[in-house]
């Protein structure tokens, strides 16, 4: 795209969607780049994303302190709060009225697939209404579905929280042995999931089944799997994916909720029956009592011990380039993280058309998932493990049990 001339007035940003750990860098890496550009006079915040712009609730973010700025930056969840909300026509029309309002030319919405989408949406509603400013979506989510990106803000820290948790629930279930299911959030995408087999340190840890949306869930297979594991080992921890489907695409989980947000997706991780559900199968189909369920569900998303430094440093990295980009090059866009090529790990972030990002989700490439589709592969591992990072260091007795000596 041909460079843009460059605009003056002021600039407006808003957080969408989930929280993660590391949004907030996002947030705060735009609002210091922008205060190094002369053409943002001033930098507002709206509070719940697009319902902060129609109820015109905003903060004035340049006027905070680096310290202030800095201490936000290194906390967990949407600083300014975050929202759940489609545009209609109507409410575009309100929004561009703020916009001139309060003479915004520049607008960054931090968010997923679904923001995206809004931010698409408010971008072509701006073109047709001849209004000039500078549009960019700041990639984030930690189901690390957004299509053009290797990796999303906040999937680091995400499944860096999974593997932690993998790891103490095997040491648990290793401790009292018996069959845990663990479910985790993932709608369309397995990658959170999937970030459990992390957690392996030794051969005989878990989890030692891992079910993901890419591939259709059969309760029957589910169960031989189970059983097959609990024979070899006297335990099985298992690592299922919120989105699990069956071969007619539905997911398991929407079968028992019925709640859906403006998107219309369905309400998933805010209910433990998908667990209920796969824990009393085992315990009825396959006679075994000790079998337990947990749902991680939004312990996931704002963790503060748990944080990955790639994942905290990239997403700082993505605010601050979507407003350079902005005011210097290009009129709209969306933010990526992608991976150079070499062994060392190391990442780009480039622009992308707003309509390539916007609603559609990517999945797991079938390199990652093993052949029967309940396991990962070791490409995987070595796609995940750099962008996690660090994990606990966990040890165990060398010897073997000494018979009693009579």
């Amino acid at each position: 795209m041909a460079k843009k001339k460059q605009l003056v007035g002021n600039m407006l940003i808003a957080q969408s969607g989930g929280p993660t750990a590391v949004i907030n860098q996002s947030l705060v890496g735009a609002v210091l780049a922008a205060k190094k550009h002369g053409c943002i006079k001033n930098i507002y915040g709206s509070l719940h994303g697009i319902k902060g712009i129609l109820e015109e609730t905003f903060i004035d973010l340049g006027k905070e302190s680096q310290a202030t700025l800095e201490a936000v930056a290194n906390t967990p969840s949407s600083a300014l709060g975050s929202v759940r909300k489609k545009p209609t026509p109507a409410d575009c029309q309100q929004i561009f009225h703020v916009l001139q309002k309060y003479d915004v030319r520049y607008f960054f919405y931090i968010g997923g697939n679904d923001s995206a989408e809004t931010t698409h949406i408010i971008n072509e509603e701006a073109r047709k209404a001849k209004y000039d400013f500078r549009c960019f979506h700041i990639c984030k989510t930690i189901d690390n579905d957004l299509r053009q990106n290797d990796h999303t803000p906040g999937f680091g820290s995400g499944a860096k929280f999974v593997a932690s948790a993998f790891m103490g629930d095997n040491l648990d279930n290793r401790a009292l042995p018996g069959v845990k299911i663990n479910i985790i959030m993932g709608r369309h995408a397995g990658f959170l999931t999937a970030a459990s087999a992390l957690a392996r340190v030794y051969p005989d840890d878990g989890p030692h089944l891992i079910y993901l949306p890419e591939r259709p869930f059969r309760m029957t297979q589910f169960l031989k799997d189970v059983k097959r594991v609990y024979k070899e080992r006297g335990r099985c921890v298992v690592a299922v994916s919120e989105g699990i489907a069956n071969a007619k695409g539905q997911a398991i989980a929407a079968l028992f909720i019925k709640e859906t947000d403006s998107h219309g997706n369905v309400q998933l991780s805010g209910s433990g029956a998908l667990g209920d559900l796969l824990a009393n199968e085992v315990r009825t189909k396959l006679g075994i009592s000790r079998v337990r369920a947990d749902t991680l569900g939004y312990l996931q998303r704002s963790f503060p011990a748990v944080i990955s430094e790639n994942d905290a440093k990239e997403a700082r990295a993505a605010g601050a380039k979507a407003v350079d980009f902005a005011c210097t090059q290009y009129a709209n866009g969306s933010v990526a993280i992608t991976r150079k090529p070499g062994r060392k790990y190391a990442v780009e972030i480039k622009r992308v058309a707003l309509k390539s990002v916007a609603k559609e989700t990517r999945h797991m490439p079938a390199k990652f998932i093993n052949k029967d589709g309940n396991d990962v592969t070791q490409a995987f591992i070595d796609y995940a493990a750099p962008i996690v990072g660090p994990l606990p260091k966990i040890g165990r007795f060398k010897g073997k049990p000494v018979k009693q000596i009579k």
